[in-house]
């Protein structure tokens, strides 16, 4: 579990993220959602370390992420794999030796074995044929789940997703969604997706945390975020015309 506390942050005299806080639960998809410029990147930088909150504190399973040492913090991220927006892999780098690159980082692990546990991962995303791949020599798609293989490659305790189907068809997203959600379960990962994907919110969102100009204004699953009288939240969930139908007809 992850626990935020009045976690606000400011960039100069601009306040962007206004006092959230919430917990985000072992084993399920936890969403942050809501339009560009709301926070929700900049709350993920936070809880992930790489920015400091101006204020509030940041808990791991209880250990206090915010104001714990170097070696607390780095013991801490050694638990967290990330899925970036662009998937981030290194061009210069095949597919094995991109998802390979945090176990030399990060462990001592004998070769052999992080051969095993690579090819396992690749396996686990469906690409067990794709070791010898370039990034170039692959679909957008492909890179998302060489993407999770490396995330997942390290065994986190901590899934952190930023907006995973960017730039992705609705069949892949849909793909991507429905990993991401079996490895969730399958290792009851404690994972956190950003993303403005309504298609994702009714997928695969089990808890969902709204924001609206900084501040959470909303918090619930995907069976309740249709009855919501939130009226932020109902012009973000029906700003399409097919979420527009489900309501009609609801």
């Amino acid at each position: 579990m992850i626990t935020i506390n009045n976690i606000k942050k400011s960039f100069d005299d601009k306040e962007i993220l206004k006092g959230i806080s919430g917990e985000f639960h072992q084993g399920k998809t936890n969403l942050i959602i809501g339009a560009s410029g709301t926070g929700k990147s900049v709350l993920l930088k936070n809880i992930v370390g790489l920015i400091q909150p101006t204020e509030g504190e940041i808990y791991y399973s209880g250990r206090n992420f915010t104001n714990c040492g170097n070696q607390q913090k780095a013991d801490i991220r050694r638990e967290i794999g990330m899925l970036f927006q662009g998937s981030a892999l290194f061009d210069s780098m095949t597919v094995e030796q991109n998802v390979m690159f945090p176990l030399n980082v990060l462990t001592r692990m004998p070769q052999e074995e992080k051969e095993e546990r690579v090819n396992f991962c690749l396996e686990r995303v469906s690409l067990q044929n794709a070791n010898k791949l370039m990034p170039s020599e692959i679909s957008g798609g492909m890179k998302k789940r060489v993407g999770i293989a490396r995330a997942i490659v390290n065994k986190p305790n901590y899934l952190f997703c930023d907006e995973p189907n960017s730039g992705l068809d609705p069949q892949t997203s849909i793909r991507i969604d429905n990993l991401i959600k079996e490895i969730t379960d399958e290792y009851q990962i404690t994972t956190l997706v950003v993303t403005h994907d309504m298609n994702s919110v009714m997928e695969i969102g089990e808890q969902i945390m709204f924001l609206y100009k900084g501040y959470k204004v909303w918090e619930g699953d995907n069976e309740s975020i249709l009855h919501a009288d939130v009226e932020e939240l109902n012009d973000f969930v029906f700003a399409n015309k097919m979420m527009r139908r489900i309501k009609s007809n609801l």
